[in-house]
This record gives C-alpha cells, sequence and structure tokens, in this order.
C-alpha cells in the first residue's frame, strides 16, 4: 500500500499553488486530442474519467469535443479551480475522490486519462480500481508534458528550479519500469507530441511558483529567486516572451 506521507503529499502539495496551476501551466496539443479520438475509436456517448484533474487542463479539450467527462480530484483547491473552468460544459462532472477509491460503478467507464498525476498514485491500488471501472474494450491512458532543455534559456530555468527547491523531491515522474507493469500483461504504446509555451514574465512568474517544491511569498529564498528569474527573463525575452520547450509523451492501453 501506499505510504501515508506520500498519500498525504500528493494530496495536498498544491495547495496555495491552485491559481498558478490554472492559468500558467502548459495545456496539450490539438493534434493529441485527434489522435486518440482515432486511436481509441472514441464515440460521443463514450464516458471518460479524468483521475487526478486537478485544474482541467486535460479534461477541458475533450469536453469541447462533446465527451462526457468525470472529473476525479482529491486537492480541494485545485478541484475548485477545476470546477471553475469547467462548469459551463454540461457533459462536465466533479468527485472529490482517489484513484484508488473513486467510488464509481462497475464497468462504467470507456476510457480513463491520467495526465501530470500517474507518479503521485499507488500503482498497485489504482491499476485494481481502474480495472474494476472499466469497460471491457475500455483503456487507460497516462499523459505527461516533459520539458525537454533545447534552449540556453530551458537549460537556465531548470536550473533555477533546481537552485531553489524546497522540501522532498517527489517520485520520478515518468518510469517505464512501473508504467510497463501497470499494463501487464497487455502492453502499452507510447508516442510523443511536440509542445510549447511562450510567457512574458508575469507568466512565468506563475509557471514556477506552480510549482509544487518552489517557495512562495514570505520564504526566505522567495526574494532572491524572483530577482534572478527577473535577471533570466531579461537577459533570454524576445518581444517580452520566452519560449519553454516540452514533448507530451503518452502512454496508452487496455488492462486486461
Amino acid at each position: 500500500m501506499i505510504s501515508s506521507v506520500k498519500s498525504i503529499s500528493s494530496t495536498s502539495r498544491f495547495s496555495n499553488r491552485a491559481e498558478n496551476y490554472a492559468k500558467f501551466r502548459p495545456g496539450y496539443p490539438d493534434e493529441l486530442f485527434t489522435f486518440i479520438e482515432a486511436e481509441m475509436d472514441l464515440q460521443s456517448v463514450d464516458h471518460i474519467v479524468d483521475i487526478g484533474s486537478g485544474t482541467g487542463l486535460f479534461a477541458e479539450p475533450l469536453l469541447k469535443h462533446g465527451y462526457n467527462v468525470v472529473c476525479l480530484e482529491p486537492n480541494e483547491d485545485m478541484r475548485k479551480a477545476g470546477e471553475e473552468r469547467l462548469k459551463k460544459y454540461p457533459s462536465f462532472k466533479s468527485i472529490q475522490s482517489t484513484a484508488e477509491h473513486t467510488g464509481l460503478e462497475d464497468n462504467s467507464v470507456d476510457l480513463i486519462t491520467i495526465a501530470q498525476t500517474f507518479h503521485w498514485l499507488d500503482p498497485v491500488a489504482a491499476r485494481l480500481e481502474c480495472t474494476r471501472i472499466l469497460k471491457p474494450h475500455g483503456h487507460v491512458l497516462l499523459a505527461w508534458n516533459r520539458q525537454i532543455n533545447q534552449s540556453e534559456f530551458g537549460k537556465k530555468y531548470t536550473d533555477l528550479r533546481n537552485k531553489y527547491r524546497i522540501g522532498e523531491p517527489g517520485p520520478v515522474q515518468i518510469d517505464p519500469v512501473v508504467i510497463n507493469d501497470f499494463f501487464t500483461p497487455q502492453k502499452a504504446t507510447s508516442k510523443t507530441f511536440a509542445n510549447k509555451q511562450q510567457l512574458d514574465f508575469e507568466g512565468l512568474k506563475g509557471q514556477l511558483l506552480s510549482k509544487s517544491y518552489i517557495p512562495l511569498p514570505g520564504h526566505e529564498s522567495y526574494d532572491p529567486m524572483i530577482t534572478e528569474l527577473i535577471q533570466l527573463f531579461v537577459a533570454y525575452n524576445e518581444s517580452g516572451l520566452v519560449t519553454i520547450d516540452y514533448e507530451t509523451l503518452l502512454y496508452w492501453g487496455k488492462l486486461n
């Protein structure tokens, strides 16, 4: 079973960061959603569950495409931000629950999406729960936006985050062994998509502060960190914007 320390951390560490997360974390490329519609033969009547839905970044494009999406989010701040973002979609539903105990009916879900969240779950308990709620033909899709430091700015921005990191490090985000074990006895398929984010200074600052390990105002490291961030932005912005390059990595498959 997942340790109580990790369980508490995974559901609370983004408290007080929801607003920055909602505004300044990168979204997902449009072609990703066109791809999964075709690859998984999604139909308009299909039911999708977005586990660890956070502020609704992954759920919103699915709702725009007309699917019924249930968002599961245990963190109150993140869930409320997601509800505010997605309340205009009639096919949206929000539930406070976890991947390990969704509270959903057996064999009721066509697709489970877990975006930027899988590494916080207990993979064994989450797999059992996903198997229970999935229909026989159903899929699980894991997704991450992963920064790739192609530019000098990207490298220096990563260095800045590492310099001012506080608290215990989180789990490894993308662990192929854990992912393969999750899908066993089936095999997961993977694919990457190019993605990027262009930010003005306020956007860059908000993106930095959305990270769970970055000091917030009042911490002794906050002011020197922001001073360095200003210097970094001044040195590398072009016409008032900096670019962060990502790749969006997908793993998907069936569980049975």
